[in-house]
């Protein structure tokens, strides 16, 4: 059977016409993998396979750890029409081009024969957020900003304002250092003072009691020019853990949507973050910090080819925002401290004319009766997209979201106007999945919840879709391929055995000067109203084990 491969990769890579290799190409990560590579596939997988070890070593296609001729054969055999999950593809896109040709095998057997496995040169967003390093963040701050940033969050705990700093960013022996950065505070309820409780005081050399807390970078804040980036990335948010005691949740999550084809969430990594104020006797380490990607005009010009454009209107939603009010609070980013329900970040000039758009699109969602509802959300939105992106919500267990808490998540329009534009769902801040649970919105177990019901039916964009069984079926399709054995996505296996795979890279790392989050903890945030739910333990607590539970039980024929 080995040789009659051989023979197939021999006769395949041959052909003289590229259109006839096109036949054998395989894409992954983008919004066609999802659909097109697993849930066409399923039944080519064998509910008692375990995923192969944790492993991307390009050309390992079998991630046994080793690369030899059973991975050429393996990879022959994807071509040809068998099931590959997601770790699969990754480690058969040997030319690191993000897809799986006919080229990955000639390299594979070149290397075989004496050649060398190709290189990835990574630069840009690819650079700053390379899941295979763990970057060092250095912050330098005056005495006077550094106090001037405690005054401010004194003053009001919410300021977005920032102050003067210099970062020096350093990856693998590369350093990067730019001065005259911009500098402030982050986060919604996680966000606090980072000199502990010492309010109004400015900072106190060599003594203060430090906190860890959420970060926001801005390169270009005060210098607008090349050399005030990081590979041309201009802004960087720093997440601590304070809700996550597991370090994992969010990278876990954002993690999952790549693997999911969910191309709109934002890219992260971890980094270890180190802060010295002038007149300190050396920089305080921070510890082990998230490095997130902002949702931002850089965000929307880099999926621009996805999205369609990048000139439309991104708007933040948090509290409030089901999409169901059009006498809500709406407002545009103005730089001011103020917080608003739903805040247009781009075009802000045009502040009147979203504003039009937005309350136009809710009037439809919640107002068109029930058959010109089905062709105009298929007219705004790709349907199947948003489901998958939400099927993926869901199994995170993401219940402070749109559809049962109403916060937390972006969406965009591509463009102007009542008509012609395409809406995105944009997921954000994960911090609180994976069991961590609340009572909020219609439910307080996001383990078991209920996924037709997730949340709340005055917020209608999901429910109102679901009512119609083939959309229904798409969405509990991908719901389950998500739990599915052999599909390392969000079974059991696969998913504690990427936990332990960033563990094992970012435990080192976790003691820090603060004395806060000093340890990782298999366990939900302190507020969690399941505080049973674990991910690495194998008993009835584990949060992916019931999850696939309240997942399996759906059935369609019993509706």
């Amino acid at each position: 059977m080995r040789i009659l491969r051989l023979i197939a990769a021999i006769a395949l890579i041959t052909l003289p016409s590229t259109r006839a290799w096109a036949a054998f190409d395989i894409q992954f990560g983008d919004s066609d993998s999802y659909a097109n590579v697993i849930a066409t596939s399923l039944e080519e997988t064998d509910e008692n396979d375990e995923p192969n070890p944790f492993s991307l070593q390009k050309g390992d296609v079998n991630g046994d750890g080793q690369i030899n001729i059973s991975d050429v054969t393996l990879l022959i055999d994807i071509l040809l029409g068998s099931f590959a999950n997601y770790d699969t593809l990754q480690r058969s896109d040997i030319d690191w081009d993000g897809n799986v040709t006919i080229k990955d095998i000639t390299i594979l057997i070149d290397y075989l024969l004496g050649g060398e496995l190709p290189q990835q040169t990574k630069y840009g967003y690819d650079y700053v957020w390379d899941k295979d390093t763990m970057p060092e963040v250095h912050l330098e701050v005056s005495y006077d900003e550094w106090s001037r940033l405690l005054a401010l969050y004194d003053a009001n705990k919410y300021t977005r304002q920032y102050v003067m700093a210099s970062i020096t960013f350093i990856k693998e022996g590369d350093t990067t250092f730019v001065d005259s950065v911009g500098l402030r505070l982050k986060g919604n309820t996680s966000r606090h003072r980072p000199e502990g409780n010492q309010y109004n005081k400015p900072h106190i050399v060599n003594t203060t009691i430090w906190r860890r807390v959420h970060f926001g970078v801005n390169l270009r804040k005060y210098v607008d020019d090349d050399d005030h980036t990081i590979q041309g990335i201009r802004k960087i948010h720093l997440r601590c853990c304070s809700a996550d005691p597991s370090y994992v949740r969010e990278m876990f999550s954002y993690d999952l949507f790549k693997r999911a084809g969910v191309w709109t969430a934002p890219r992260d990594t971890y980094c270890r973050l180190w802060i010295h104020v002038e007149g300190d006797a050396r920089e305080v380490y921070f510890g082990v910090y998230q490095l997130l990607e902002p949702i931002d005009k850089r965000f929307l010009k880099d999926r621009k080819s996805k999205f369609g454009s990048s000139n439309g209107y991104l708007w933040k939603c948090r509290s409030n925002t089901g999409l169901n009010n059009p006498n809500g609070d709406f407002w545009y980013d103005d730089d001011s401290d103020d917080r608003h329900a739903y805040t247009l970040q781009t075009q802000t000039e045009e502040f009147d004319s979203a504003k039009v758009q937005l309350i136009d699109f809710m009037n439809k969602l919640n107002g068109l009766d029930d058959s010109t509802f089905y062709y105009w959300i298929q007219e705004v939105t790709d349907v199947d997209f948003l489901l998958r992106t939400y099927a993926v919500n869901v199994a995170l267990g993401m219940w402070d979201d749109y559809w049962n808490h109403a916060n937390n998540y972006y969406m965009y329009f591509s463009s102007p106007g009542t008509t012609g534009y395409k809406f995105f769902f944009i997921p954000y801040d994960y911090d609180s999945t994976l069991g961590t649970c609340s009572r909020a919105g219609a439910q307080s177990d996001s383990g078991r919840q209920d996924p037709l019901n997730w949340g709340l039916a005055s917020n209608p964009l999901i429910v109102r879709i679901l009512k119609y069984d083939e959309f229904k079926a798409i969405y509990v399709r991908y719901l389950k391929d998500l739990v599915k054995s052999g599909n390392a996505l969000m079974d059991r296996v696969s998913s504690q055995a990427r936990i332990r795979g960033w563990y094992e890279r970012i435990s080192p790392f976790i003691t820090n000067d603060t004395n806060w989050e000093m340890s990782i903890q298999d366990t939900p945030a302190s507020f969690s109203y399941h505080s049973e739910y674990n991910l690495l333990q194998n008993d009835e607590n584990n949060f992916f084990t019931v999850k696939a539970g309240s997942i399996n039980a759906i059935n369609l024929d019993e509706e």
